[in-house]
């Protein structure tokens, strides 16, 4: 890419799930202008090292599956995970089993309700999470259909408060 980028064939160089060190050492031979990481509220390793370090750096960070493969979406269900088809990954994923699923519904549950207050659904919710972290430039969002692009096409309008982010990410400790 170096050498491509030294031709004139590239302008910037982009990586993806690179951690810190496989991101130092990329930047020995040339600079990297972003990263494409997964990151949601429910998971949110990056957060520790990566993000700080690509802040510092100046290296733009453009998400992925900020609604966590449909999870945060509001439309995922028990009964509709035990309807996915066998060969669906998600089917046997830690995040749609007990008991981390019932922990994941009740997040959704909040998303839902700061969604409420703004009239937007919590899969927008989620986006617009994953936005408020100042080294976050971006998410890719996936949609299986035009009217699914359309229901969150508008979550980087959505600007969180203070008090509605410590509601989505710790609704047990909230006092209200």
């Amino acid at each position: 890419m170096a050498r491509l980028q030294r031709e004139g064939k590239v302008r910037w160089i982009g990586v993806s799930n690179f951690n810190v060190e496989e991101m130092k050492r990329a930047q020995s031979i040339a600079p990297i202008t972003s990263l494409q990481p997964p990151y949601s509220l429910i998971r949110r390793e990056i957060e520790q090292e990566i993000l700080p370090f690509c802040q510092r750096e100046g290296i733009g960070v453009i998400v992925y599956s900020p609604m966590a493969s449909g999870l945060l979406t509001g439309k995922m269900t028990r009964e509709r995970i035990a309807k996915l088809p066998d060969d669906d990954w998600r089917k046997n994923h830690p995040s749609f089993q007990e008991p981390k699923l019932s922990e994941h519904l009740a997040l959704v549950e909040s998303l839902r309700a700061v969604g409420a207050k703004h009239g937007r659904s919590p899969g927008e919710v989620a986006i617009a999470w994953t936005l408020t972290h100042p080294a976050v430039t971006g998410a890719i969002v996936g949609a299986r259909s035009a009217e699914q692009a359309d229901g969150v096409m508008n979550a980087g309008t959505l600007r969180l408060t203070s008090r509605e982010k410590t509601e989505i990410e710790a609704p047990s400790e909230l006092t209200v």
